[in-house]
């Protein structure tokens, strides 16, 4: 009987898949941010955790395979063996201790990763306002009076308060170079603390699928010195845009591939005007069951044998 043989360049294709992986940038496991640091030592400490049950498993799969082989007539030979109290310790007491571990790890990450805490810093953070849109990311600086779209610039090692939101679809906000992703939805906030410990410029992206333009919905993150970012800000708002009602709506249209903008001023409460914008979101806007039930309390006072009349004639 002929054996199947297979093209000998086919043993070749882990190793071209390893020269094509040596071009990836591990941005993840290369932070340069203090939250990204942070996440990447969790990821690691939970990795080597797991390592220590696969890695002992792995080398005694091999090596009972090897002891046990049927040319090694030394290997003892029981059939009716069924317990061993030091395989049950170390079968039962190493996973739980490491799960113990992973735990206690998991429990202090939490707390100290969860993105709407602040970060400790001596330096007064900076607060900017995320609008996710088909398909482009608008940064509203509500300090400094501008706005940017596809460009979001920081002064570095100084901690940045960003307020997420969305006028479209639900989106991901995420800067990999700086650690942690967050999900900006409509009608709603929420809130993510990053710092960058040194200059640099990050890729941003958006890490939830939101349509056609989906690709093409990338930022550059810009970390500079606090010189360089104030002059940054002077250079904005002298820029002939302005973020006014007619300029957003144009904006806000689904667009592809969207260029750097710049903004030297923006509607006021532009950022809280977009989450109110959605029903039920705004505090003391009536919601459709809330009109309902006020209609229904109104018609309670009316001739109701009037209205069914009329409902017979029809």
């Amino acid at each position: 009987m002929s054996k199947n043989r297979y093209p000998r360049f086919l043993g070749f294709l882990p190793l071209l898949g390893t020269l094509l992986l040596s071009g990836c940038n591990m941005t993840l496991l290369d932070p340069k941010g203090q939250v990204g640091l942070d996440e990447r030592n969790l990821i690691i400490t939970a990795t080597l955790l797991m390592l220590l049950v696969v890695v002992p498993v792995i080398a005694m799969t091999f090596a009972f395979a090897w002891k046990y082989r049927a040319s090694n007539k030394d290997a003892v030979y029981a059939p009716k063996w069924s317990h061993s109290t030091k395989v049950e310790i170390a079968v039962w007491a190493v996973p739980v201790l490491i799960i113990i571990a992973l735990g206690y790890v998991t429990y202090k990450s939490t707390l100290a990763l969860d993105p709407y805490r602040p970060l400790e810093s001596d330096v007064k953070p900076i607060t900017i306002e995320v609008v996710s849109m088909d398909w482009k990311w608008l940064f509203i600086y509500p300090e400094q009076g501008i706005a940017t779209v596809n460009k979001l610039v920081f002064p570095a090692n100084t901690p940045v308060n960003f307020r997420i939101t969305s006028d479209t679809v639900m989106n991901s906000f995420f800067i990999p170079g700086l650690g942690g992703q967050i999900y900006a939805m409509a009608g709603m906030q929420t809130k993510l603390h990053l710092i960058a410990n040194q200059n640099a410029e990050f890729d941003g992206i958006s890490a939830n699928y939101s349509g056609a333009g989906f690709t093409g919905m990338k930022f550059k993150a810009i970390a500079t010195s606090q010189a360089d970012f104030d002059a940054w800000v002077s250079d904005v708002k002298k820029a002939p845009k302005q973020l006014e009602k007619a300029e957003y709506e144009a904006l806000s249209k689904p667009s592809q591939n969207n260029p750097v903008e710049l903004y030297s001023s923006f509607t006021p409460n532009l950022f809280q005007t977009i989450i109110d914008k959605y029903e039920g979101m705004n505090p003391g806007k009536p919601m459709h069951h809330e009109k309902n039930e006020k209609e229904v309390a109104g018609m309670e006072g009316m001739d109701m044998s009037s209205h069914s009349a009329a409902g017979a004639e029809e």
